[in-house]
């Protein structure tokens, strides 16, 4: 078991990372003094730890489908129903988008509950369940409306992971994958259990430097601005850390045709995905025009196409891209239908 701490001006809390860290979470309850829970869950009820208090224990679906303000407004009129006050705590227990989706329920509801965040996904481990961001989607564009509000505390429990599909295992290792380009040192061949450790402490000190986003926390975007816009594209066939690594390879090749790397660095994106058994080539489906469409709705987009891109002092947000040089290397980026895709995203390489 391995704990990593956040420390923020209003909030402080430890990520335990280790087999079995769920049960802890009854401790956690207690500890904040909650007399009831609601419990979120998109796991089945054996998988759900007890709180140690009286619960109401809600089902979550996981998936973007489900990440909408319908859905959290369904959540807090359960939240009052059961009377829940701003002294008890909300549990989520679930991918991404449950804690997405729980978080902003939770920080909505009597303006702020605490919550705590039972990540059972790869990729909510490592990223989505760790750092208080909380958003869902609206027609125009992905996590457009949310908030910061920071979980009382985070249990990976890594023995959730024995149960995910492949595929989402894979989702999981595209934000491991770009986290090679961002501050963490290379993560290839080590155990999981130390790549998830990684990861998470590397966002910590990230969000400690950053908690709002209006800096360094940046970083965190890296291959994210391709990445969601393929994502939409696809209707969400493509899922995100999938995305995240054709992002990644993308950013790899945009730095290097803006003259900000080499070509050695260039590859080296390339190397570092297919190394994690993710996909490196756009969906033939994208295409071009509807891509760069998107990416202008991206949230960075304040000053022009911005994307967080390598550079000689490292990875850093860069505005007013020009545009012909985006939709050229989109053009130069090999392309391959979503069945094949699909089919490239095996054999990685922990």
């Amino acid at each position: 078991m391995t704990a990593v701490s956040l420390r923020l001006r209003d909030q402080s809390y430890e990520v335990i990372i280790g087999p079995g860290v769920r049960t802890a979470l009854a401790g956690v309850v207690r500890r904040l003094g909650a007399q009831r829970a609601v419990v979120v869950s998109a796991r089945p009820r054996p998988w759900v730890p007890d709180t140690g208090v009286p619960s109401l224990v809600l089902p979550a679906l996981d998936g973007e489908q489900g990440k909408t303000l319908g859905t959290v407004e369904s959540l807090c009129g359960e939240f009052a129903r059961f009377g829940l006050t701003r002294s008890d705590v909300v549990v989520s227990c679930g991918g991404g988008t449950t804690t997405d989706v729980v978080g902003l329920a939770a920080a909505l509801y009597h303006r702020g509950v605490p919550v705590v965040h039972l990540p059972t996904s790869l990729l909510a481990q490592v990223d989505a369940g760790v750092g208080g961001k909380t958003a869902v989607n609206l027609p125009a564009g992905k996590n457009l409306v949310g908030t910061y509000w920071q979980p009382s505390a985070v249990l990976c429990d890594t023995d959730y992971l024995s149960t995910l599909p492949r595929r989402e295992m894979l989702s999981g290792l595209g934000e491991i994958a770009r986290c090679h380009f961002i501050g963490a040192p290379d993560l290839r061949g080590l155990p999981l259990a130390e790549q998830i450790t990684a990861s998470v402490r590397l966002k910590a000190r990230i969000v400690e430097a950053d908690e709002r986003d209006t800096g360094m926390r940046h970083l965190l975007n890296y291959g994210h601005t391709l990445g969601h816009a393929v994502e939409r594209a696809t209707g969400y066939a493509v899922r995100h850390g999938e995305a995240v690594a054709i992002g990644t390879v993308f950013a790899g090749r945009l730095a290097g045709a803006l003259g900000r790397i080499g070509q050695a660095r260039v590859a080296e994106h390339h190397d570092v995905v297919r190394h994690y058994g993710l996909p490196a080539a756009l969906p033939a489906e994208a295409g071009t025009a509807a891509l760069m469409r998107l990416m202008r709705q991206d949230k960075k987009a304040v000053r022009g196409l911005t994307f967080v891109l390598d550079g000689p002092k490292g990875a850093e947000l860069v505005s007013d891209v020009p545009p012909d040089v985006v939709a050229g290397v989109l053009e130069g980026m090999p392309r391959t239908c979503m069945a094949d895709l699909v089919a490239s995203s095996g054999g990685a390489g922990r």
